[in-house]
């Protein structure tokens, strides 16, 4: 999510990687396809064996049949959505701070909560 982008430049990072949280916006983990996922002992939500190529949800598979449940048009719009959300939340944790850029960040502007 953007807070921890935003924590994450914040503490000298220059750039971080969003893998699992891409799939999910991309549509993996659909509920849409709960009876394949308890087919593969497992629950859309909980699925994380992507590297298996059994993926129900077609997003991480080389099987054609899978495959055609994605529709790469609103699969790239969710995902285009996720970016443009997760940028928008870092950059106002940024205005919070004082910052005009998300890049100007410091470890100051942590703080501990707990």
């Amino acid at each position: 999510n953007g807070a921890d982008v935003a924590k994450a430049l914040a503490l000298g990072a220059d750039a971080v990687s969003i893998g699992t949280a891409a799939l999910i916006a991309l549509g993996d983990n659909d509920p849409h396809w709960e009876d394949e996922y308890q087919k593969l002992g497992t629950t859309a939500g909980a699925y994380d064996d992507w590297h298996e190529g059994k993926d129900p949800a077609g997003i991480t598979t080389q099987d054609p049949e899978l495959m055609k449940r994605v529709d790469p048009v609103v699969a790239g719009r969710r995902l285009a959505n996720y970016l443009k959300v997760m940028t928008l939340e870092a950059q106002t944790i940024a205005r919070a701070c004082g910052k005009n850029h998300l890049h100007n960040l410091e470890p100051e502007d942590l703080c501990a909560l707990s």
